[in-house]
């Protein structure tokens, strides 16, 4: 049951081998472990709650501390796994009426005539009652790190307060991360990305582009190696972008060879699917290293949900770099915010947690005078944090390349010193783990 705790920390064994327990048939519901972290899953000891709007039951309340070891009475493997494949919202997800399939397709097939103010008109219907929406947490939820850090905080207890090591979670000492990304959605777009890579350039900036391969415009092998040569990234962005790649399994792998060959053809690592649609179930089936198609929490998506966690994880062979801040379509045509404010609340709650700061920015968007304002605004915020040199700016494919060398990563104890051993030992630090009263704390090496 340490799985994804030992995957999260990548701690030596003699620590996270402490935790014991498991499931017994019980029904599958919503509780907390401690004051914050919303679980779902089976619990053996407390009630569950069907709706995560109940008073949820704290199975902090039955952990026992015996021997060095630490007893739960759920499966912390089981939790973290529904949490960040959205396993929760079966059967719970709060739907409008405009979100239905007939709805959808409806949509989509004429969303090419309509224009922007329209189409903002139909998604706030269609979106109306995001902000009655409990779970995840808006706009940021942190669930899968308050689970982690709860742990921790008792292996360190079990261990009578002895410091546990992990391997930071950032390269070189960095104290989080932040990636830029461009989806392009329609031509007019497209003739903008020479104009927003200068832009980005401008302010130290390098960002990738996710590029639509069909129907939606034409790419020519001389526009992608001009994004290539100026260091951007490229990745594919659906197949054509019509919302349903996802509506039934047989047409989602009937499309996704074309979409693999595309992605061999850009030469690109990574994937994103039009609106964030997704089915994390179908993922072996795509051919890239990495996705960044699940938000952290998706109040102002057409898809609801979210993973709940600031950090990359493994579905399957790929690596997901969860969407952690508000996009910013939903920003402008939704909220009617043209201020970085809440884009500024966003970044300093991550990077203060620790986590991976990770924006949608959309050429097409950009073409009003106000928004592009807005986000050269945004630019110059993201300058002023690369200059103080805690935060590390990434290429998605950058992330990616870390986050699966940490992934094989250990620590060794060499006399008194834990040591790093693994692919790019070198920029891995380690960390410790201890109390400072009642409050968990790190420590580096």
């Amino acid at each position: 049951m340490q799985r994804t705790f030992t995957d999260y920390y990548r701690c030596p064994e003699e620590f996270t081998s402490c935790f014991r327990g498991g499931t017994s048939p019980s029904r599958t519901g919503y509780f907390r472990f401690g004051p914050q972290a919303i679980c779902y899953g089976t619990n053996r000891k407390g009630a569950v709650s069907p709706s995560v709007d109940g008073a949820a039951y704290d199975a902090l309340k039955d952990v026992v501390l015996k021997s060095g070891e630490v007893h739960l009475s759920f499966d912390s493997d089981e939790v973290v796994d529904n949490l960040r494949f959205e396993r929760y919202s079966n059967g719970s997800e709060r739907r409008s009426p405009l979100a239905g399939k007939l709805a959808n397709r409806l949509y989509y097939c004429a969303r090419p005539f309509l224009g922007v103010g329209v189409r903002r008109h139909f998604q706030k219907l269609r979106l109306a009652d995001w902000q009655s929406i409990p779970f995840p947490r808006w706009p940021i939820d942190r669930t899968v790190e308050q689970l982690h850090e709860m742990m921790l905080r008792l292996c360190v207890e079990a261990h009578a307060g002895r410091k546990v090591p992990f391997i930071w979670f950032w390269p070189d000492g960095h104290t989080s991360c932040l990636t830029v990304t461009h989806d392009v959605e329609a031509a007019e777009g497209r003739d903008l990305c020479p104009a927003l890579m200068d832009l980005d350039e401008s302010f130290g900036i390098q960002s990738s582009f996710q590029l639509v391969p069909e129907k939606r415009y034409t790419l020519s092998s001389s526009f992608l190696e001009g994004m290539r040569s100026r260091g951007f990234e490229i990745n594919v962005h659906d197949l054509n972008h019509d919302g349903r790649l996802f509506s039934s399994e047989s047409r989602f792998f009937e499309r996704v060879e074309r979409i693999n060959q595309y992605g061999r053809a850009f030469q690109a690592k990574g994937f994103r699917s039009g609106a964030l649609y997704r089915n994390l179930a179908w993922y072996g089936g795509l051919e890239f290293s990495y996705d960044m198609s699940v938000p952290n929490a998706a109040h102002l998506d057409p898809q609801r949900g979210g993973c709940c966690t600031l950090m990359p994880y493994f579905v399957g062979k790929i690596l997901e770099l969860p969407v952690t801040t508000t996009q910013d379509y939903s920003l402008f045509h939704i909220l009617n915010q043209y201020s970085t404010e809440l884009w500024e609340y966003e970044i300093r709650q991550i990077t203060d947690q620790q986590g991976l700061a990770s924006f949608i920015i959309h050429p097409d968007y950009l073409v009003e005078p106000r928004a592009r304002d807005t986000y050269k605004s945004l630019l110059a915020f993201l300058a002023g944090l690369r200059s103080e040199g805690k935060v590390w700016f990434a290429l998605p494919r950058e992330v990616n390349d870390w986050w699966r060398a940490r992934s094989q990563m250990k620590l060794v104890e060499h006399g008194n010193n834990w040591e790093v051993e693994g692919p790019e030992k070198d920029r891995a630090r380690v960390v410790y783990a201890v109390l400072d009263g009642d409050r968990l704390a790190y420590e580096p090496d």
